[in-house]
């Protein structure tokens, strides 16, 4: 047995040559064209000539080693020229390793590599870089390398360009990660070879052509780059302000302070619930002296969630609101008017001294609730008589006010039938067909809600919100409530016209005739009627001027205009025309204004004027006329248009 002193030790495998950096960094001063060229024939054309240029260039500059010596690579040395320099073959392989990299594609989950993706260095700002033209011959060799694959087209590069083997060029690929080698060599033998045209300008990219990048583009990028930094520098600006956050907020508590008015709007315990009794002893009669009504008023559960989806709904809470109606949660703790069960869903109506809101969800659920807002500020006792509680099948349910005694359906197309009675129970009508839902064709009815209580009777139509509109009649100064037979025959002509004011937040609905005109042609006397649609929100005002000849059922629109002060209490006159056709043929233009209009004159396709409130013009089918009116402080009005 031996001492391990005297143990015979094993011989030492023969070292692998080493490249150094600095001869590394030499090979790749004097190679550099070389390596640059082979890199950039091996990119896909795909990548474009600008960007193979700088790829090309970027791969090169990185074939260097990182520490201060490489192992060379395990290929057979050539035995002449550059292919004896160990730094020349080192640097080649990996040029052209992550040269066939940088053409693989992107995959979804895997991390890609530096060089699939766009350099960071060498930059060109301003130009586009790409070599020379050649003739027709790089052209078309140009063309048959884009259609190989990356490994073929390294193959054939290293055939023609680096003039190796066959052997050789596989030692190399294989070195270079590239698996199906055979395939590669078989596939590269698809394109002649042409070792000339390799060498040529065309796929020099060291000898460049420059030419500048898309100005306009640049011009806008450079601009919102310039909008984008100008941005950045207000908010770090505002960012540096004293204080905490954005800048003081004053006297104001921290954002996470709990806001007792914010807290009390959540709670279903701090909700206003009017005693039964209230409204008769109460200086106003309004909503604000509504009971709270309903077999679910003290469901907690269900009062929280109507008070938290008005304040925050969801994405599936179906939530509407009628023109100028903000749907902003409550500032303070609301009124609740009704909390119950009706037909198949629960209902909550809430108001808050601006609104109403209807909270509704299905009786097995949550899925599939609603959110209904309208505008009530300011209501006066005719217009606070019902809410609309349901709409199903059709028909629609109401919540009428403690104060309204009798409760009935009308029909307004038919004025000489009576009244038909609705049952309420707990302050909850029996249904009635919906007038919005019912004109689906021709208009052969349009129920009214009738109700009654100690001020008297009125009318009121469901528009599709949740107050319905009240029904007046007369002088703008003068409107009354439509009753009795001569305002009901008054309103049955126009009454069609009414579908036309769905889901516009209408207050008041108010027809007006102010001018009746004896037909040329002597077969009777016509009628002129104004309507006017009054708002919740002071605006967006609709006005109707309608024509009825005797014998029609129902009048027709003649002239229409929105935001204007015509027809109305600051402005109670009003001008239109018609052309109408006599029995006989022929062809004429009336035209109406209030009793004080003192003269009319038609321009344009039609001639003629009269003094008085009408005019009667002879002319043809399709004329086109403008009419001026003349009123008696002298004023000039123009027709509705």
């Amino acid at each position: 047995m031996q001492s391990q002193d005297v143990a015979p030790r094993p011989a030492p495998a023969p070292a692998e040559p080493v490249v150094d950096v600095e001869r590394a960094e030499a090979a790749l001063v004097e190679h550099y064209p070389r390596l640059v060229r082979l890199a950039y024939l091996v990119l896909p054309p795909s990548l474009g000539r600008n960007r193979r240029v700088v790829t090309a260039h970027s791969l090169t500059q990185r074939a260097l080693p990182r520490g201060r010596t490489a192992a060379t690579p395990a290929i057979p040395a050539q035995s002449t020229g550059r292919e004896s320099d160990p730094g020349y073959a080192f640097l080649r392989l990996r040029v052209l390793r992550t040269a066939l990299e940088a053409g693989l594609p992107l995959r979804r989950l895997a991390w890609p590599k530096r060089s699939q993706l766009p350099p960071l260095l060498p930059q060109i700002w301003g130009l586009r870089l790409f070599p020379r033209s050649g003739g027709a011959d790089e052209l078309a060799l140009d063309q048959q390398l884009s259609a190989l694959s990356g490994p073929a087209r390294a193959a054939y590069v290293l055939r023609g360009l680096e003039k190796l083997a066959d052997g050789e060029v596989r030692d190399v690929l294989t070195a270079a990660g590239v698996e199906d080698v055979d395939d590669a060599l078989e596939e590269a033998d698809t394109v002649p070879a042409q070792a000339a045209l390799l060498d040529s300008p065309e796929f020099d990219p060291c000898s460049l052509q420059a030419r500048p990048t898309d100005l306009m583009r640049r011009r806008q990028h450079t601009k919102a780059a310039l909008a984008a930094g100008a941005a950045l520098l207000v908010c770090g600006a505002l960012l540096g302000l004293p204080g905490e956050g954005w800048g003081p907020d004053g006297p104001a508590a921290p954002s996470y302070a709990q806001n007792p008015a914010a807290e009390a709007a959540l709670d279903p315990a701090q909700l206003t619930k009017v005693p039964p009794l209230a409204w008769q002893s109460a200086a106003r009669t309004d909503f604000s002296v509504w009971p709270a009504r309903g077999d679910l008023t003290g469901d907690s559960a269900l009062l929280r969630r109507a008070l938290a989806v008005w304040a925050r709904p969801g994405e599936k809470v179906t939530v509407s609101a009628t023109p100028g109606t903000p749907s902003g949660g409550p500032s303070g703790a609301p009124q609740l008017l009704y909390a119950g069960t009706i037909d198949t869903a629960r209902v909550v109506i809430l108001y808050d001294g601006l609104r109403i809101a209807r909270y509704a969800e299905p009786t097995d659920g949550t899925a599939g609730a609603a959110l209904d807002f309208s505008r009530v500020d300011n209501a006066t006792r005719a217009e606070a008589s019902a809410v609309v509680l349901s709409r199903a099948d059709g028909n629609v349910r109401y919540l009428m006010a403690p104060w309204v005694k009798r409760t009935a359906e009308r029909d307004l197309l038919k004025p000489g039938a009576g009244a038909m009675d609705l049952t309420v129970t707990e302050g909850v009508t029996s249904p009635m067909a919906s007038p919005t839902a019912q004109q689906t064709g021709a208009c052969s009815s349009w129920n009214a809600l009738q109700v009654t209580d100690s001020a008297g009777t009125r009318l009121l139509t469901d528009l599709a919100e949740l107050v319905p509109a009240r029904l007046t009649t007369g002088r703008p100064a003068e409107t009354r409530d439509v009753t009795g037979a001569q305002a009901l025959h008054t309103w049955a002509p126009y009454s069609c016209w009414l579908g036309a004011l769905r889901s516009a937040g209408v207050r008041t609905v108010n027809a007006w005739s102010y001018a009746q005109q004896t037909l040329p042609d002597g077969t009777g006397t016509a009628d002129w009627v104004c309507t006017r649609a009054e708002t919740w929100r002071g605006g967006g005002e609709r006005v109707l001027a309608q024509f009825r000849t005797p014998g029609t059922p129902q009048a027709a629109v003649v002239a229409k205009a929105q935001n204007v002060p015509a027809c109305g209490q600051r402005d109670p006159h009003v001008l239109a025309g018609v052309l109408w056709k006599a029995q006989a043929g022929g062809w004429y233009l009336l035209a109406a204004g209030t009793r004080d209009t003192e003269s009319i004159r038609a321009t344009g396709g039609v001639r003629g004027s009269a003094e008085g409130s009408q005019l009667a013009v002879r002319t043809k089918q399709g004329a086109q006329a403008e009419l001026k009116g003349t009123l008696a402080s002298g004023r000039s009005i123009n027709g509705l248009q």
